[in-house]
């Protein structure tokens, strides 16, 4: 197995689990929160989707599909376009209402971009410093499996709060 073949077999993943938390949800349930410090599903995972967009494209120096294909106005958030939702708080998280439709577009855009993407690498290539703000310096292959662990733990956390609903 290469390794391109490796992270398109992860990234699918996230986009499975994303699918399992989000569909046959409405706008209500997709924007529900545990308590007034939780995270919704919706802002989940947009937030996940967002990192996702944002470091692809920055991997591969190309522009981010949320602003290139629209989604930004699509989604009609109160945040500029360059938000990702790090950092966001409370009232932030509130804000991110959407439907399933939406996600999931927005989201299976970002994963068909993904995956033209890194099923396209070479092993070679998982060397390139992408980010020499931290040290070690950051390389693509450690760019893209961070990236793959922070999407597995935010859909996780979707099904989880999916499930807590589903048993009220």
């Amino acid at each position: 197995m290469r390794s391109a073949d490796l992270l398109a077999d992860a990234f699918d993943r996230v986009s499975e689990t994303v699918h399992e938390a989000v569909d046959g949800l409405g706008e209500e349930e997709l924007t529900v929160r545990l308590d007034a410090g939780a995270n919704s599903i919706a802002w989940l995972v947009w937030h996940l989707t967002r990192i996702q967009d944002d470091h692809i494209a920055d991997a591969a120096g190309t522009g981010q599909l949320w602003t290139s294909d629209g989604w930004y106005e699509r989604f009609g958030l109160p945040f500029p376009p360059a938000a990702t939702g790090f950092g966001h708080r409370a009232k932030d998280v509130a804000a991110v209402r959407a439907d399933a439709e939406l996600l999931t577009g927005y989201h299976d855009a970002v994963h068909e971009n993904t995956l033209a993407y890194v099923r396209g690498l070479r092993d070679t290539e998982l060397d390139r410093i992408v980010d020499e703000a931290w040290t070690p310096a950051v390389t693509l292959g450690v760019r893209l499996v961070s990236v793959i662990a922070d999407d597995l733990q935010h859909a996780g956390q979707a099904a989880f709060v999916r499930g807590a609903l589903q048993r009220r």
